[in-house]
Parts: C-alpha cells; structure tokens; sequence
C-alpha cells in the first residue's frame, strides 16, 4: 500500500511548487510577450494570454527580416554540435587514460593539466587571438570549435566516473585479448554513460551560451552565433519589446529541447555519482 500523503510532504510540495512558478513566471512572461502587439506588451495587470495574436509577425521578422535568425541558428547549432562531439570525444579518451592506463608520471601529468584549469581564460585571451589571426582560423568556426573541444572541466569529471569502475571489468577484457581501445569503446563508455550524457549536455549549454570567444573570434556577420546576433538584434529592435522576446525565446528553445530530453541521463549521473564501489 501506497503511504499516505503526511502533511509536511504536502506543505513542501506546495512550498516548492510556489518557488518553481516564481522562477518559471519570467520566462513565461517572455513568451507571452512574444504573441502580442506591441502596444500590449506592457499592458498591466498583465495579460497572460494576449487578447491580439501577432506571433506569426513577430517570428516571421525575427527569422526572416533584416537580420535573420535562421542563418545564426545554423551557424550555432553547426559550432555546438560538432563541438560538443568532440569535446566529450577528447575528455573521455583523456579521463580513461588518467584514470585505467598506467603509465609513468601520470598523476603528475594530470596535475599540469588540472593546472591549466586555474589560468583564467581572460588571461590567455590575447595570445590566442595573436595565434589564431597567425594561423589563419581568426573569423572562422573551426577556430571556435577547436577552442571548445579541450575541457580539463570535462576531463576531470569524466575522470571520476571512470574511476569508479571496478578494475575487474579491465583486467577480465584484457585477459580476453581486448585492447585499451576495446576496452573504453565496449565496456567503460556503456557504465559511464549517464556521466557522459551528462557532461555533453553541458557541454553543449556552454558552447550554445558562449558569447566572449565569438565576439573576439567573429568578424564577418553571416558567420555569427545566436548569441552575437541576439546582441545586435536587440542594439537594431530596441523599442520593439515584443521582437526582442521572440528573439530570446528563439535563442532558448534548443537548450529547453536538450535538457527535457536529456534530464533522466543528468539524474542517472548525479545518481551515479553518489554511489561509489
């Protein structure tokens, strides 16, 4: 039998509805906005539910206009994808290594790369537009995804995961004859995959997100991310309220797409990372 619902379940659970719609409250507000006129916007109290639809206008100018969406929207699914691939790609190959191949000084090793992370990323800034611009990939994407397919974030957490494995998995695939390559593509991938789906999910918000790298990367307009030309359509629609938030709800769809599709791997993860042995 089911237990029953105790009293102090019920006021948590109403409590933390309360604070999740609070939280939720501006981004709906944001997609109302959205669907109306612009004269509507700022109607108040607020219509929630706009009593003039103009929402095919006010998309068709964010995706079609002026500035069309649909070129960035390109240009940034195109970085973060290939990015994230091969950002999780390195970091896995990098973590099953540290943490499953012996090999001499490699805690040492893996310090100088734990060390890399505490530079600030501002700090090395000008050497690498310097290089970039020397070796050609300055206002261009391969630059971009090259500089995000490295993560010691990444590595490092990936580490953990494959840390956890139990070493009997290892050495039995190596009695069979499998290889290190056999090893990490059949049996630690499939066990760490939670921690993996994890990290490309966050990968992936931190690549879409990434606003500083593309504005110092990108000069040529057709080659901007979502994140520079949301800046630049809001510089362009400043009294247009309405056009700035289909644009903004525009820029978020995919990463809303990503995590409710990936959610149950993020909690299989966090799971996974509690458990050790």
């Amino acid at each position: 039998m089911k237990e029953p619902l105790s009293l102090r379940k019920l006021i948590i659970t109403v409590i933390m509805f309360a604070v999740s719609l609070m939280f939720l409250m501006p981004f709906f507000w944001m997609l109302s906005a959205s669907f109306k006129m612009e004269a509507d916007v700022f109607n108040f109290p607020i219509d929630w539910i706009p009593k003039q639809w103009n929402a095919i206008a006010n998309y068709k100018e964010v995706w079609f206009g002026d500035y069309p969406f649909y070129l960035y929207y390109w240009n940034s699914i195109k970085i973060t994808v290939v990015t994230t691939v091969l950002s999780v790609t390195v970091s896995a190959l990098a973590a099953y290594g540290f943490s499953k191949v012996q090999f001499a000084a490699s805690k040492w090793l893996f310090l100088i790369v734990l060390t890399t992370y505490m530079v600030p990323s501002q700090a090395i800034l000008v050497p690498q537009f310097i290089l970039y611009r020397y070796i050609g990939l300055f206002d261009n994407h391969i630059g971009l995804i090259i500089i995000g397919s490295f993560s010691v974030l990444g590595t490092f957490m990936l580490r953990q995961f494959f840390m956890g494995l139990h070493n009997e998995f290892i050495e039995s695939a190596k009695i069979d004859g499998a290889g290190h390559w056999r090893i990490f593509w059949s049996i630690a991938m499939p066990l760490v995959r939670p921690a993996v789906a994890t990290y490309a999910i966050l990968r992936f918000i931190w690549t879409w997100n990434d606003y500083t790298n593309a504005l110092i990367f990108l000069r040529t307009d057709k080659l901007f991310t979502i994140q520079l030309a949301m800046q630049k359509f809001t510089s362009l629609s400043g009294e247009f309220y309405s056009l700035i938030m289909a644009a903004a709800v525009s820029a978020i769809l995919p990463l809303l797409i990503i995590f409710i599709i990936g959610q149950k791997s993020v909690i299989e993860g966090i799971a996974m990372g509690g458990v050790k042995g």
